[in-house]
């Protein structure tokens, strides 16, 4: 007989058959038999290319199949040292394309595990966040409020628990579970209201489940052939790449056809024309731009993850080059996210509480003196009811270093405040109102002393009007209006403090049967108890990003669900505001038109107490008047602002799930300083692409012209097929990939952002690329003429001109460090690595030249001290003159400064 199924078994029924305990979980030990006997908790993934089939992959391109086979006809022909010379390039070739390629693919693989998803896991008794794939059958998951559900569980405990399970179902609306329920076998998925499935949501409330099937084992996985993984998207830039190409490939293909033509018509053999137009459409043509601009993105994530940036979606690299404003939340981005109570206020009584962080270590004073929160009935009974309607925990960190909270940052400072008094949250929790951005409260209701007690917190604002008594002195007293404003009075002073103000109250009810889902209605005729004010000072490291922000072109608006006054407080201490009136607040936007809204969102800095809608409205508006919008979150119901957003940026630490699944980078340190950072590097990137064309195109376009203008001017071919590729596919490779690792230009974040619909060529970068190939051309073309006329012959003089390409090449790649700086002020030794490339490939030549079997293949001759002074003339001649024209244009503009 088939066992029953979970939905089937009562909770003690799970427990005993999946041998776990729901509070202290399984023990480390046996978790990790489990996962050997169970297999990772993943769903199968279509795996990346093979090392061998990457490899292979770099001779499946068009270009060097046509050498292949030029290679096969030299060989035939009896030209065996041109065939073994072409092979040995096209193998060189192949291998740095397969090294860039691998490294593109490892990175992409650590950001993916990086990204992966993670769960709130009791094991050994200890609550702990550990990856999802690591979850085994009788692990205890710890869920609330936005959290996606890592494996198939039997629910222990559900507090107003309802799970969007539209993946599995397509029922929109969220299912309400019922932890003690035992259903018939028969019972269908949907209605499985004890049961949460991997893959799903959860819309509200909190629960604990018992892992029941992982991996394939789940609902999700029995599925998951049906489930496909999006392809990955080309980036815009990668797209308009893609295009140039095509059109570059039509015009070289038509230049080199010419200067076959004019080889053969001249009297060259037919053979050799042949592989010299080979060589020619293989210098010529940009085929490998898409790839070079991947190689790029992927080195930029690294350097992002470094930086503590997780770079979910590739186009969001180039977008965060574009940013023009940064809509940032305040508490854990701007701030350190360790609130830290400071002040509570009891029946117009002010209780200062020392200690910093989550240390529970501290003394409660008033007047200065220190106060026994033992003989203190109102401090006893706020701090219990902060600890108690509380999701946070706080525990000893792992090995012993410090404390540690898990949760909410504001409800961890509560537990730290009653733990500093000794005091526990209460265990006898039947039922619970969750907090939402809308209704900015929570309650917990508890079985105690034969009667119900309904504990609350909240905002003052929202908590005050349902409250028709208050506790002062130790005495229950009716809560008469000026007692209203005393309290309101205190709000406005300790938010004036920057301090964040909730407030706790309480009522008692007779004993009865409790609903399984409470309503608004039990939160009414409260005993308003007191105050507590926390602080979450600024991060050190942000004032340093928003200046570096201002001086980048890019506003930083504040959009947060903290009191106005406390907001303003921390963003006039930021420098982010001047005054109060470049600060507004939900309700006013509640009450302002579109037209208003427009207006205020050019002058605004900071918004306070915004619901979660404000937030989309303040993007889209943004978004209308041409801003590139950034956009951070945390919460589920960020998810719509971050989606409309330009780039929407997740909580990597205290951010959902659901809302990092809607993001394009997530925070790994919940830092704005970070999102400054990943701005830099998106310039940088953007740059960096930027460099890679300007050298590659530069190059190639000096190499064909140096080609057809030697047709056209009927000379004897300046170089040839071996030594065009060569050039091509081994001299220039290294230096073009080390100019992806340059480091920003130090006044990067001194420009404006660049449009998003500027052009790669923008700013001329196309004359400056036209520009340098024809020097290029002209320098290596005055060379060999000037060869031709001495004693050398034409190997002489091909051999002049070979160098000079190469050398003109190398020298070129330093200027392609910077647009904005010449060489000498760049420094030679500013990108290592681009060091590295261009002394290998230097040496490589230098192989060429003086290596007898490699002279004899490429058709060379050693130069003497005289032809490598008159290389390195011609090659280098235009850093002088760079150098001079901008000293000359300094001072120019310096004159004409002063005269003005």
């Amino acid at each position: 007989m088939a066992e029953p199924a979970w939905h089937q078994l009562s909770v003690a029924e799970t427990l005993e058959r999946l041998a776990t305990h729901p509070e202290t979980g399984l023990p480390e030990e046996e978790a990790r038999r489990r996962l050997v006997r169970h297999g990772p908790n993943r769903l199968p993934e279509q795996e990346g290319p093979s090392p061998l089939a990457l490899f292979i992959k770099q001779f499946t391109d068009l270009m060097v199949l046509v050498l292949v086979a030029a290679a096969l006809v030299s060989a035939l022909l009896g030209e065996v040292l041109d065939a073994a010379a072409i092979f040995v390039i096209v193998l060189l070739n192949g291998v740095l394309g397969f090294v860039q390629e691998y490294r593109a693919e490892q990175s992409l693989a650590a950001l993916k595990r990086l990204a992966a998803p993670t769960a709130r896991v009791v094991r050994d008794g200890l609550e702990r966040i550990m990856p999802a794939a690591d979850l085994v059958p009788g692990d205890v998951v710890l869920l609330e409020d936005g959290d996606r559900v890592p494996a198939d569980g039997r629910l222990v405990e559900a507090r107003s628990l309802a799970v969007d399970e539209s993946l599995l179902t397509g029922e929109s609306a969220p299912v309400i579970k019922d932890a003690g329920a035992r259903l018939a076998a028969q019972t269908p998925l949907a209605d499985r209201t004890n049961m949460v499935f991997m893959g799903t949501s959860v819309a509200r409330g909190r629960g604990v489940c018992v892992v029941t099937g992982t991996g394939m084992q789940t609902q999700i996985g029995q599925i998951a052939e049906m489930i496909q993984e999006a392809e990955p998207q080309d980036t815009p830039l990668q797209q308009r790449l893609e295009q140039l190409g095509k059109v570059l490939v039509l015009a070289s293909l038509a230049v080199v056809a010419v200067v076959f033509a004019a080889g053969v018509l001249r009297g060259f053999p037919v053979y050799r024309m042949f592989l010299t137009a080979v060589s020619l459409a293989v210098a010529a043509i940009p085929e490998g731009l898409p790839a070079v601009v991947t190689i790029a993105l992927a080195l930029g994530v690294q350097r992002m993850l470094r930086r503590r940036a997780i770079i979910r979606r590739l186009p969001a690299v180039e977008t965060l080059g574009c940013a023009t404003v940064v809509c940032s939340d305040k508490t854990g981005t701007l701030t350190r996210n360790e609130m830290t109570v400071t002040r509570l206020w009891l029946g117009g009584r002010e209780i200062e509480v020392t200690g910093t962080g989550y240390v529970p270590e501290g003394e409660f004073l008033a007047g200065g003196t220190p106060l026994d929160p033992g003989s203190n009935v109102d401090l006893r009974l706020a701090l219990r009811i902060a600890a108690t309607c509380n999701h946070a925990r706080l525990q000893r960190a792992p090995q012993g270093h410090g404390w540690q909270a898990l949760g909410d940052p504001t409800e961890a400072a509560l537990v730290v405040a009653a733990a500093k008094a000794g005091i526990a949250p209460a265990r006898a929790i039947v039922g619970e109102i969750p907090f939402d951005g809308e209704r900015k409260r929570m309650s917990v209701l508890l079985a105690q002393g034969g009667k119900l007690v309904l504990m609350t917190k909240g905002a003052p604002d929202v908590l005050l009007p349902r409250c028709d008594r208050w506790r002062r002195d130790g005495r229950v007293e009716p809560l008469r209006v000026e007692d209203r404003r005393r309290i309101l009075a205190a709000v406005e002073a300790m938010a004036r403090q920057a301090l964040r103000v909730l407030a706790v109250a309480y009522a008692e009810r007779p004993a009865g049967p409790v609903p399984r889902q409470l309503d608004d209605n039990w939160e009414q005729q409260l005993v308003f108890v007191g105050l507590l004010g926390m602080i979450d000072p600024p991060r050190p490291e942000v004032r340093a990003a928003l200046k570096k922000a201002r001086d980048a072109g890019i506003r930083t608006v504040v959009i947060t669900g903290d009191h106005r006054d406390t907001a303003l407080a921390i963003a006039r201490d930021l420098g982010i505001v001047r005054d109060a009136s470049e600060v507004a607040t939900g309700a006013d936007l509640d009450r302002w038109s579109a037209a208003a809204l427009e207006d205020a969102v050019r002058r605004v800095q900071v918004f306070a107490r915004v619901a979660p809608e404000h937030k989309l409205r303040i993007v889209r508006t943004l978004r209308q008047q041409g801003e590139v919008v950034a956009m951070t979150g945390d919460g589920v119901n960020d998810a719509p602002a971050l989606k409309e957003a330009d780039i929407g940026v997740a909580m990597g630490v205290t951010g959902t799930d659901v809302t990092r699944d809607a993001a394009d980078m997530v925070l790994a340190d919940d830092n704005y300083a970070t999102i400054v950072a990943a701005i830099e590097e998106g310039r940088g990137i953007y740059d960096n692409i930027r460099r890679f064309v300007r050298y590659l195109l530069g190059c190639n376009i000096g190499e064909v012209i140096t080609m057809f203008a030697a047709a056209l001017a009927a000379l004897p071919l300046p170089l040839s097929p071996l030594m065009i590729l060569w050039v091509n596919l081994v001299t220039d490779g290294l230096p073009a990939i080390a100019l992806g690792m340059t480091k920003p230009d130090e006044d990067i974040m001194r420009r404006p952002p660049r449009s998003p619909k500027e052009g790669v060529f923008s700013r001329g970068l196309h004359w400056k690329i036209l520009g340098r190939g024809l020097l290029i051309a002209a320098c290596t073309l005055a060379v060999f003429v000037i060869g031709l006329r001495g004693p050398g012959g034409e190997s002489h003089a091909r051999t002049l001109a070979f160098t000079v390409l190469v050398l003109a090449q190398l020298v070129y790649a330093f200027q392609c460090q910077s647009e904005h700086h010449s060489v000498f002020e760049v420094g030679f030794t500013r990108n290592p690595p681009l060091v590295a490339a261009v002394a290998t490939s230097l040496a490589m030549h230098v192989a060429v030249l003086y290596v007898p079997l490699l002279q004899r293949v490429f058709g060379l001759v050693p130069l003497d001290p005289g032809d490598w002074l008159l290389v390195f003339g011609f090659s280098a001649w235009y850093l002088g003159a760079e150098a001079l024209l901008r000293a000359a244009g300094r001072a120019f503009r310096s004159v004409a400064g002063f005269r003005a």
